[in-house]
């Protein structure tokens, strides 16, 4: 998060931190339908954070194929992280 500009999304990065981490299972602390597996992340300073996921996600049962999806999360400064939307990436 170092070289981010205010207002603008930073790299993605592989290396997702506890702060991140964390965001991401308390917004899908109770998402239930597909599971969502975070590979990278961006972070967008606004008043909060918002984080940007991009996600390994498969439907739970037996032959449910992998698919890459974005999952936002936007965590305020008080309060408690929310899932702002999911989209599945098309290729």
């Amino acid at each position: 998060m170092s070289n981010q500009n205010l207002g603008a999304y930073g790299p993605f990065t592989s290396e997702i931190d506890t702060q991140a981490k964390e965001a991401f299972s308390e917004a899908m602390e109770h998402f239930v339908g597909v599971d969502y597996s975070p590979v990278a992340v961006a972070t967008q300073v606004v008043a909060g954070l918002n984080y940007a996921y991009f996600c390994n996600a498969q439907i739970p049962g037996l032959g449910s194929s992998v698919y890459p999806a974005m999952v936002n999360i936007y965590k305020p400064l008080d309060g408690d992280a929310v899932i702002t939307h999911i989209q599945k990436v098309t290729y």
